[in-house]
């Protein structure tokens, strides 16, 4: 028969984020000791008072326990009760210090003062108009946000996405989720279909509900968009969902067809659909936008009129190498000339190979004439090593189109494009359908587009394969460099990084102490590399190159689990790196003032967005907020928003594209098998300047040489570019080039 416990929260000893299983110790009128409780307790904090009904029981090891079946909360009837209640970080604004003053102030009436008579918080030392405003939101939210997270309690669903979902719905919240649960999925970051899903079925939706189909096809598609896809064959999808879903093929094709009637998804006939029934693309409808759009555009780019003033290519790049004090390589001087003919050119090659010496000569070329140049990259990294490269001020694209959070998205689009003659895009590599879209469409008819990228690269981390589809179709001049200049031959990690690319294996130096920049370590034991890894960046590196271990030092690591992966050298290089002692643990990961952290999804409203690498400034739990410095900008986040953020000591080696280190460190094991390409070591490898350290095993250096499958992504824009018509006076595909020397 179950009891009824009253108590006073004293401390939470353990608290899982995920199911909300709490061990924590109350103070019980009448019991000398503290009582040891356990369950699912939601967003609780320490003073506040639980009544709960349940069990008793006796642990081997801690004694009695109370089990707790159900409880509800009471206002904590002490001063001291209060202040601890008000003092945990429950309501933003008040944190201990300011608690205390409140509880001398008003004593028990403190909390009867915030909910009916906030005014009188004016008589208290330090509170000012706006910080009462905040108490009072802060209150009536916390009260909606409690009302939500029990209403989610025992769906799995972590606190900290229930504070997100009253956010997003407000007091709707419940409404909104009893009525269409699987909207939980699209709207809310990091609620996938399957939390959605399992909701849908606590509140009793039909397993075979269109609803529940429709939400499942939606999600099956932004989950292969996630592997790059930007459409998924008819028959392929279906049998995903039918996997997924468990739902016969009929349910299927009719939500399917629910969906491309409301303009959700697109669909369209694949070349050969004639003789193969139902040989059709699925797209989202944005992502056929996107991929129609791009063609769209760079057609009207192509057949635009050229307005560059220069009339003799052979001369402009005379009198830039006159300027410059060089001498361009034969295939450097196809790539400048066409630069000064072609409406849009691609230049592609590996380290070394001289494309920022074509991009200074272009741009001092153009300068002459006082054309408008413009240069960006997709990251914040790759756009400063461009600036420094140039010697022009470069932009992320989302800066240079002028992303604004209170407006409808980017400023810059077709109807207000950028003001330029020439656009310059370097590590084109990176860009994926969507953002390409919003780019083209900013581009003025007139405007030449240079863009420039290693092809050999992985692909973007967003879907499509915008670059290589470009390239493929034959209709986009090319110019492809393949000469390592005399400068860059002395530089193991560029030799390497070729002999790599072409199934060669690297030349390797044996000792992380020698002179060569780089290096292989032979290690099989993942433990023994985890302690390598930690030595080398604490201490050798540091020591022997002059390194700092945050600025200059950066893991890469093709997996995120095991001993090896980001989740757990970030934990241990946290350790051995950061030594603060002030820390916040959110969803099983603890943040320092001082950590390196990534931004891990695109925050238009904060500027923010994927593979953004900063430094842990402050973190203020009386604000609950987490100040983040990205360069010279300071961003907030609240800490339900911190699954934003992970720590960056070590990163996936598609996060580290477009950035380049001074140094960096490469675990390589046959357990990464899934994950041992050939352009994943090469991406690797070409992130460092000055020193690549490898450890591993020549195996799983064979194995990822030797892999040179690349995983297939649907995309229809190759076929879509190729069938363009450009007018007159412009080549297509690659440019007539001498054979290398």
């Amino acid at each position: 028969m179950p009891e009824e416990l009253q108590g006073q929260l004293e401390r939470i000893t353990f608290h899982n984020e995920q199911n909300h299983y709490t061990v924590a110790k109350m103070k019980v009128q009448g019991r000398r000791d503290l009582v040891t409780v356990i369950g699912s307790l939601v967003s609780v904090s320490a003073g506040e008072v639980l009544r709960m009904q349940g069990t008793w029981e006796s642990h081997s090891r801690y004694g009695p326990q109370f089990k707790i079946i159900s409880y509800e909360t009471v206002a904590p009837a002490t001063a001291e009760g209060i202040r601890r209640y008000l003092g945990s970080g429950l309501i933003k604004g008040i944190g201990p210090v300011m608690a205390k003053r409140l509880v001398d102030r008003f004593g028990t009436g403190t909390l009867d003062v915030i909910e009916n008579d906030s005014r009188r918080l004016h008589e208290v030392e330090g509170i000012g108009t706006k910080r009462i405003d905040m108490i009072r939101q802060a209150w009536e939210e916390q009260k909606d946000v409690r009302e939500v997270m029990l209403f989610l309690q025992g769906q799995g669903v972590s606190s900290a996405y229930a504070a997100k979902i009253y956010r997003q719905y407000g007091k709707d919240s419940i409404r909104v989720v009893k009525e269409n649960p699987y909207r939980l999925a699209t709207d809310i970051f990091g609620i996938g279909f399957l939390i959605a899903d399992r909701i849908a079925s606590q509140l009793g939706v039909p397993k075979d509900s269109a609803l529940r189909a429709e939400a499942g096809i939606l999600y099956a598609l932004a989950k292969l968009s996630e592997e790059g896809h930007i459409y998924y064959p008819y028959e392929p999808l279906l049998e995903e969902c039918h996997t997924l879903l468990d739902l016969e093929r009929d349910v299927l094709a009719k939500a399917v067809a629910t969906a491309a009637a409301e303009g959700k998804v697109i669909i369209e006939d694949l070349e050969g659909s004639a003789a193969l029934p139902n040989h059709k693309a699925v797209y989202l409808a944005r992502f056929y936008s996107a991929e129609t759009g791009i063609a769209k555009h760079m057609e009207a780019i192509i057949n635009g009129p050229k307005v560059f003033a220069g009339s003799d290519p052979d001369a402009e790049a005379a009198w830039a190498q006159k300027e410059l004090g060089i001498t361009l390589a034969r295939n450097q001087l196809v790539a400048v000339k066409a630069a000064l003919t072609e409406k849009m050119l691609i230049i592609t090659g590996g380290p070394g190979t001289g494309k920022t010496t074509i991009i200074r000569a272009i741009l001092r070329i153009y300068r002459r004439y006082g054309q408008r140049v413009v240069l960006a990259a997709p990251t914040g990294r790759a756009a400063k090593r461009l600036s420094e490269a140039s010697g022009q001020e470069a932009k992320t694209i989302h800066r240079l189109l002028e992303f604004s959070p209170q407006g409808s998205g980017f400023k810059r689009n077709i109807e207000n494009p950028l003001e330029a003659d020439l656009v310059v895009i370097d590590e084109a590599s990176m860009i994926d359908s969507l953002l390409m879209h919003h780019l083209v469409s900013a581009v003025p008819q007139a405007a030449t587009t240079l863009f420039v990228g290693d092809a050999d690269q992985l692909p973007s981390v967003g879907p499509g394969a915008v670059l290589k589809d470009m390239m493929g179709s034959g209709v986009i001049p090319l110019v492809r460099l393949n000469e390592i200049f005399r400068q860059s031959s002395t530089s193991s990690i560029i030799v390497n990084a070729h002999r790599i690319i072409h199934g060669e294996f690297p030349i390797l130096s044996p000792d992380a102490g020698q002179s060569g920049d780089f290096v292989f370590i032979q290690i099989e034991d993942p433990e023994k590399v985890k302690e390598e890894i930690i030595s080398l960046c604490s201490l050798r590196l540091p020591r022997e190159c002059g390194l700092d271990p945050l600025d200059d030092i950066q893991v890469l690591t093709p997996m995120h689990r095991g001993v090896i992966g980001t989740m757990n050298l970030n934990a241990e290089l946290q350790k051995r790196l950061n030594p603060s002692k002030t820390e916040f643990t959110r969803g099983g990961r603890t943040f320092k003032p001082g950590d390196k952290v990534m931004q891990v999804r695109n925050n238009y409203d904060r500027d923010v967005f994927n593979g953004d690498v900063g430094r842990v400034i402050s973190i203020d739990e009386e604000e609950r907020e987490m100040i983040v410095g990205f360069d010279s900008r300071r961003i907030s986040y609240d800490f339900n928003d911190l699954d934003e953020v992970v720590l960056a000591y070590a990163i996936s080696v598609h996060k580290s594209q477009g950035s380049e280190y001074p140094a960096v460190v490469i675990p390589i094991l046959t357990q990464h098998y899934l994950m041992l390409q050939r352009n994943l070591l090469y991406t690797a490898v070409t992130r460092g300047k000055k020193r690549v350290v490898v450890i591993g095993t020549n195996k799983a250096l064979a194995i990822a040489i030797r892999n040179n499958k690349t995983q297939m992504r649907y995309t229809g824009l190759r076929k879509r570019i190729a069938r363009l018509k450009p007018s007159g006076g412009h080549a297509t595909g690659q440019l007539a080039m001498l054979p290398d020397p």
